[in-house]
């Protein structure tokens, strides 16, 4: 099903910056050939994918009777924020499944990490069961909206990992652009 994880998508401020490479710093480590997409908050880098920084990237921008993409930024930026829109849609049907996802647990950290692992089989067995999801527009709002936990954006990088990251965005873009025309 198209709502399955398999893409991943990190949205992030200076303070989620800085809890990554904290993770990073302590052993997290993204397989081998594989990379997250992330927003353009974040640094680019060789594991961590963002958009083009200055070149056009919302999906509006790309709409019926408007403008193809002009040059491989524009197209990479375009196929990254269709995969952002498919994986924000997808977070948006899993937090409303599971309000756990929202607010802050008095659970133990061992725990907590295991939450959005946990939460994520969950929904993959709903889907391949072909669950029905209409029930979720019916639920009441069980936790209060002030309990929410906020996920804002921005970053910073280092250099190296930056233009690693820079260097393997321009191959995929290439890649893309090259295959599109």
């Amino acid at each position: 099903s198209e709502d399955h994880f398999h893409v991943y998508w990190v949205e992030g401020s200076a303070t989620d910056a800085r809890v990554l490479t904290s993770a990073v710093n302590k052993g997290f480590q993204v397989p081998p050939g594989k990379f997250y997409l992330v927003d353009g908050g974040y640094a680019n880098t060789y594991s961590f994918l963002a958009p083009y920084r200055r070149d056009r990237y919302h999906l509006k921008e790309y709409g019926a009777g408007r403008r193809r993409p002009q040059n491989y930024k524009e197209l990479f930026n375009h196929r990254h924020a269709v995969l952002r829109n498919h994986v924000e849609r997808t977070l948006g049907v899993v937090k409303k499944r599971f309000p756990i996802l929202k607010v802050a647990t008095f659970h133990k950290i061992e725990n907590q990490v295991k939450i959005p692992v946990a939460v994520a089989v969950f929904h993959n067995i709903i889907r391949s069961l072909n669950g029905d999801e209409q029930w979720l527009n019916n639920q009441p709002h069980n936790i209060h909206p002030s309990n929410y936990v906020d996920l804002p954006d921005g970053d910073e990088g280092n250099d190296q990992s930056t233009n690693q990251g820079n260097l393997l965005r321009d191959m995929i873009a290439h890649q893309m652009w090259n295959d599109y025309r």
